[in-house]
């Protein structure tokens, strides 16, 4: 069975300049949270970390992705293909590409590819955050840009996970924002550090708020 408490109690607390060893951050503390998890739940990092490689993201990825029977990763991976294709229709339009040029949708006509009887493997339906990356994309400065991406796919996180305290949904958030922190730490070290601080203030806030007194 999964420690979900300990987990979140666990974490570390991330002082002013404090520094991970170079590739470290994630990896380390992945490590650790998975030393608590049972192995159905590790299995469900595992699709998450799947997710994270670009090379993964493929048509079979999001048909699987998108009918997976967790809700998280369900409704996390449907973010993550609607924001895709609005960032590749804003390039296609930039570039003058053909419309619908590199678009990833659920359309096929093979009977035997999971085809439902719309001939539809997958659909990324409403994407309610269609304006907000409207605005985003709109920001000519490439670190603005991104900055405004991650902090668009902070806030979904935080959605999705808004009543999840101590379960594998809130554990997967917490993946999904350290993903992004550490990615931070690439681009711009003094915006990872401050990431890092955040989520961790993040969840131990949740903890505390709900069972935890230190």
């Amino acid at each position: 069975m999964s420690n979900f408490e300990y987990i979140v109690a666990s974490l570390p607390v991330l002082l002013p300049g404090y520094k991970y060893e170079s590739g470290k951050a994630f990896s380390t503390l992945l490590e650790e949270i998975r030393e608590n998890l049972s192995e159905k739940d590790n299995s469900l990092v595992d699709f998450l970390l799947k997710g994270f490689d670009s090379e993964s993201l493929n048509a079979d990825f999001y048909a699987e992705a998108l009918s997976h029977r967790n809700r998280f990763i369900r409704e996390y991976f449907r973010f993550d293909l609607n924001k895709r294709n609005a960032i590749v229709r804003r390039l296609n339009e930039e570039l003058g590409r053909e419309e619908g040029t590199d678009i990833m949708t659920g359309e096929g006509t093979d009977e035997d590819s999971g085809l439902d009887i719309d001939g539809m493997r997958f659909t990324g339906g409403e994407f309610e955050e269609e304006r907000q990356l409207d605005d985003i994309l709109s920001q000519k400065d490439l670190l603005t840009r991104e900055k405004g991406l991650d902090d668009l796919t902070w806030n979904k996180v935080n959605n999705l996970t808004v009543f999840n305290y101590f379960d594998i949904n809130a554990v997967l958030g917490f993946l999904a924002k350290l993903h992004i922190a550490d990615r931070w730490l690439t681009l711009d070290e003094e915006q990872g550090r401050e990431r890092f601080r955040t989520l961790v203030s993040e969840i131990k806030g949740t903890f505390k708020g709900i069972k935890y007194d230190s």
